[in-house]
């Protein structure tokens, strides 16, 4: 697993922290909660091997990004890309996100179109009203309650959690990385705000108002799957990419496919 090099970047809340390729055509990734750049790890030398720069950030208030004093919207997230790319000296730069990371995507491509590029959509989150509350009050009431608890239960918990969610296709080193991200997330008392900006967020109006090249990129397996088919009925114009089965830890299941969808799709945009 290649390990880019680190840096910080001053941004709407305070550093940004975030790993450069150094090399290649530019491509910011911002990953889902609550997880952080890490989330990209497998996908760093994929992207290189074609010619791309990979430049992941960990979003205010995950990974060693300083949180914000609120909690914010996904438009204040997207706040963080363009102060990066100014750190990084860089005009101009595609997008792409994974969940919660790519309605960051969508968003700062709207927001900041001069500086963005193009975009890559990994999991657009197109749903109706009753499966939007059920996630609020599901996932972001318990993200709300959760507390450290004697003998590191409540790590326990989350190691539990993704061990479902991945089923047996990821390994139990690579799920102990994942605890360790949302604990950093928790330290920073950021834990629930990355889901509930992604479920308060609704998309269909910013995705039809996209104007740069886009690709959605799903899989088959994912939770959200139907919402990436919603949006590409919405925009049939958009590229489409399915990998075949997998989860919401995609990154980690097939992370080549992944990469070479987003490269070959980037191969045919001038940026």
């Amino acid at each position: 697993m290649v390990r880019l090099r680190r840096g910080y970047a001053d941004g709407p809340f305070g550093q940004i922290h975030f790993w450069d390729g150094a090399v290649g055509k530019p491509l910011v990734l911002v990953h889902q909660a609550i997880m952080s750049a890490n989330e990209y790890d497998h996908v760093f030398q994929p992207f290189l091997t074609r010619g791309i720069r990979p430049i992941a950030l960990d979003l205010p208030g995950f990974g060693l990004s300083d949180p914000p004093a609120t909690p914010p919207s996904i438009a204040d997230y997207a706040a963080a890309i363009p102060a990066l790319l100014n750190a990084l000296g860089i005009e101009r730069a595609a997008i792409g996100g994974h969940h919660t990371g790519a309605l960051v995507a969508n968003e700062a491509a709207n927001l900041y179109p001069d500086r963005i590029s193009a975009c890559i959509l990994g999991g657009p989150l197109l749903i109706p009203d009753n499966v939007r509350q059920a996630l609020i009050d599901d996932i972001v009431t318990r993200e709300k309650a959760f507390r450290a608890k004697p003998d590191a239960a409540h790590m326990v918990e989350v190691a539990k959690l993704r061990e479902r969610y991945a089923a047996g296709t990821v390994s139990l080193d690579r799920i102990t990385e994942y605890v360790v991200q949302a604990m950093q997330a928790y330290a920073m008392g950021a834990y629930w705000y990355g889901h509930a900006a992604a479920f308060a967020y609704r998309q269909e109006a910013p995705l039809i108002a996209l104007r740069q090249p886009t690709l959605i990129l799903t899989n088959t397996g994912d939770m959200i799957y139907q919402a990436a088919l919603e949006a590409h009925r919405l925009r049939p114009d958009f590229a489409f990419h399915a990998i075949e089965g997998g989860g919401i830890d995609i990154l980690d299941q097939h992370p080549v496919e992944w990469a070479n969808a987003a490269a070959d799709f980037l191969q045919g945009v001038d940026y």
